[in-house]
């Protein structure tokens, strides 16, 4: 196909473009568009560039807050961390292209996050991700997974960010569409944060970093289309990495940032060129001229079209002060990248094109971003499911055997051959990780004190089976998470990962679950301040589990006053805070033990989350606490075995009895944590609770080498550690 190509309605199909959306591109032009102009409006308007399904909800969810600096809108959030310092962090997915490129699809899933922190002028410290595959008896699982782990591996540890922390599912819905969430936080100075608005009429626009290829092209428009037994055929849409060229742009990026030569900076992501020029120009109502002639290419004979949708990576956009482009040129020269004054911006509102003399595409950039598709999709409200109680489960067999299958199994079992191949520690500032025994991940800021603590969470089945209590919960244990290490949680980015927005049952999720995570951040005052939405997650009709995964970043002002659950010392009290009920719904322990999925989740009660969480910290602060673990996935019974295994030191204890055993032990009720308390302060730390309105109960006390509950099992930390150990490892042997 050529520009002068007639533009067919296949041809529109092809692009993603719904026949209505092209009657509006009629309207906005007064004409027909060519093909380059069409193949600019189907990436620009596709649901992974324009939110066109999502934008009206995502509205609710509160982005202000006494320390948010930059709420959504920019490459990445920004928030202040104190001293003029500030960190900024961003969750982004790559889903599609790692299912059908694994290891090239999450490696430029790990570069693409990075460049949306380091544009903004922070130098990147962290990386996060979260992981969805198919169960394991599917034949894909195991190609998928180890693709997607030696790309974020191979991507992170070249460039040297440390790879913190994560979570890894597995489920049958996820069988024809994994999910690779990627993370990033950063660090910058307040007075040096650079953003994609501020550029003036007549300045010059400069493209530096990798040559384009024709890798990537319709990558947003993939991305935006759920799969099809064609789906192999898209290889070429996954782009190419290359983690070393990324970290001399990262450093050729922040050294042009110590000039004063940049009005207005954009990564080149998603749709490429296309994107961060057109993003950069709305934003100040302005129009662009590019010369396409002069836009570096590694590949002959490449067309407007291709350099225009190419998404290859590690390249980067800038608009330059006038005069000052010879500062830059150096700069990239010294770091060997290419470099090209590619055009200037104007008044006149349109981006115009021009190749070989002649002006190829001539559009408004208003309808390419401002006035893209808002649409208001049909939902309906999903039906929430029935609670189901212990007694209705009956009994769970050897209360032994029911904890050690839960920690063998694939979504609990220990997940040490993938952080293994992750590098922890580069950079020298990870105080907590994967390998910790710690709720979060925690990363000191450099040459302080001060440290932030990281977590990645959702919990899907919560979230199919109540949406909109499953949302509050995601934003609730990322919270608990953050609060577990003794740090404060400040705010967080999301990746909201559904099914096809065009089916009301999807949209309704959709809806209640933005809803109930955004009500979960008001009262929490944990705001948003960046994310992702990736819709049409499905396979020939079959959605994934609806999975908006919280990415929460917290700080604690002086990382020795830092906390885990491997703390735990001979003789401390083990306390259990918070209340237990007997519902059993869309618990793990159903899953693994019985087979089932279904039953409402556990209910969020958002100010007794707030409330407890504000008396942890304050126990922590007053040095109350050896040793703090948050409960969720597992219930009582898993938590008080990571706390043996964490500490290695056995737990000897009892619980409630007001309660079945099973309920006791496995029931996944909100708010609730384990803490270790010294002998000594049990007192004081009781007479706090009480004070604070907080139920609690003395749940056993550290001694031997057995985690051992009257009337239920008694389990050596040695056999705890077996059953965790051997699934994952067994499956990848």
């Amino acid at each position: 196909m050529t520009n002068n190509t007639e533009i067919t309605p296949e041809i529109i199909a092809e692009h993603g473009i719904k026949p209505d959306e092209y009657q509006i591109i009629l309207d906005r032009l007064g004409r027909a568009p060519n093909l380059l102009e069409l193949g600019i409006f189907s990436v620009m308007w596709s649901e992974h560039c324009s939110y066109k399904s999502s934008r009206r909800h995502l509205s609710k969810f509160p982005v202000s807050g006494p320390l948010v600096i930059q709420g959504p809108g920019e490459n990445a959030g920004v928030i202040d961390i104190g001293d003029n310092q500030a960190a900024i962090f961003k969750m982004e997915s790559h889903n599609h292209p790692s299912f059908i490129e694994p290891y090239q699809g999450a490696a430029t899933g790990v570069g693409g996050i990075m460049r949306d922190v380091f544009t903004m002028g922070a130098r990147p410290v962290a990386l996060a991700n979260a992981l969805r595959f198919g169960e394991m008896e599917n034949q894909h699982t195991k190609r998928l997974l180890n693709g997607v782990v030696a790309g974020i591996g191979g991507y992170g540890n070249c460039v040297g960010v440390p790879t913190v922390c994560g979570e890894t599912n597995f489920h049958a819905s996820y069988n024809g569409n994994i999910l690779v969430n990627a993370m990033c936080v950063g660090l910058a100075e307040q007075d040096k944060i650079f953003y994609s608005r501020g550029a003036k009429v007549g300045s010059p626009i400069v493209y530096f970093g990798s040559k384009t290829g024709r890798d990537g092209i319709h990558g947003a428009t993939m991305a935006s289309a759920e799969f099809d037994v064609d789906s192999d055929e898209k290889r070429p849409t996954v782009q190419v990495g290359d983690p070393f060229m990324e970290k001399l742009l990262i450093e050729a990026t922040l050294e042009l940032m110590q000039t004063d030569c940049i009005e207005a900076i954009q990564d080149m992501g998603a749709a490429g060129l296309t994107s961060s020029s057109v993003e950069m120009a709305g934003k100040e109502g302005l129009g662009i001229v590019l010369k396409m002639n002069d836009v570096p290419v590694r590949e002959t004979h490449m067309t407007p079209y291709e350099m225009m949708l190419s998404e290859s990576q590690e390249r980067m956009l800038a608009i330059i002060k006038p005069g000052q482009e010879h500062i830059a040129e150096a700069i990239m020269q010294k770091w060997d990248l290419d470099y090209a004054v590619i055009g200037y911006t104007t008044d006149t509102g349109r981006m115009v094109l021009e190749f070989d003399g002649e002006v190829v595409c001539d559009i408004p950039v208003g309808p390419l971003s401002s006035d893209a598709p808002n649409y208001d999709r049909p939902w309906v409200k999903p039906e929430v499911e029935k609670p189901v109680t212990a007694r209705e489960i009956g009994e769970l067999g050897d209360l032994g055997d029911a904890l050690l299958k839960i920690l063998a199994s694939p979504d609990i079992c220990s997940k040490r051959w993938i952080w293994e191949q992750y590098d922890r520690h580069v950079m020298a500032d990870t105080l907590a990780d994967s390998s910790h025994a710690s709720d979060a991940a925690l990363v000191r800021v450099h040459g302080t004190d001060k440290a932030l603590a990281i977590t990645c969470d959702c919990t899907p089945l919560y979230v199919k089976n109540d949406p909109y209590e499953g949302g509050k919960q995601v934003v609730a244990e990322s919270y608990r998470n953050i609060i577990a290490t003794g740090a404060t949680p400040i705010a967080i980015t999301d990746n909201l990962n559904f099914g096809s927005p065009e089916r009301p049952e999807i949209m309704g999720q959709i809806v209640m679950a933005i809803e109930g995570m955004a009500e979960a951040c008001k009262v929490l005052e944990y705001p948003v301040v960046s994310g992702n939405v990736s819709l049409y997650n499905e396979t020939m009709g079959t959605p994934i589990l609806p999975t908006p995964v919280v990415g929460g970043v917290g700080l604690i002002k002086n990382y020795n006053d830092a906390i885990g659950y491997g703390g735990i010392n001979e003789g401390d009290t083990i306390i259990l805070i918070g209340n237990t009920t007997d519902n059993m719904g869309a618990t793990t322990a159903m899953k693994v033990l019985v087979g089932r999925e279904d039953g409402a989740p556990p209910k969020v009660d958002l100010v007794l989350e707030k409330q407890t969480g504000e008396t942890i910290l304050e126990l922590n602060e007053k040095g109350l606490i050896e040793a703090c673990h948050d409960l969720s996935n597992g219930g009582l019974a898993l938590g008080l075995a990571k706390m043996t295994m964490g500490s290695d030191i056995g737990i000897v204890g009892q619980v409630q009895e007001d309660i079945p055993l099973n309920a006791a032990l496995f029931a996944e009720d909100q708010a609730r944590f384990l803490i270790a308390v010294a002998p000594e302060n049990e007192g004081a730390v009781n007479q706090i609770l009480f004070d604070k309105g907080l139920a609690s109960r003395k749940i056993g006390v550290a001694a031997g080498n057995s985690l051992e509950i009257a009337k239920a099992f008694k389990i050596h930390k040695d056999d705890l550690w077996k059953a965790f150990e051997g699934t994952l490892k067994e499956f990848v042997a």
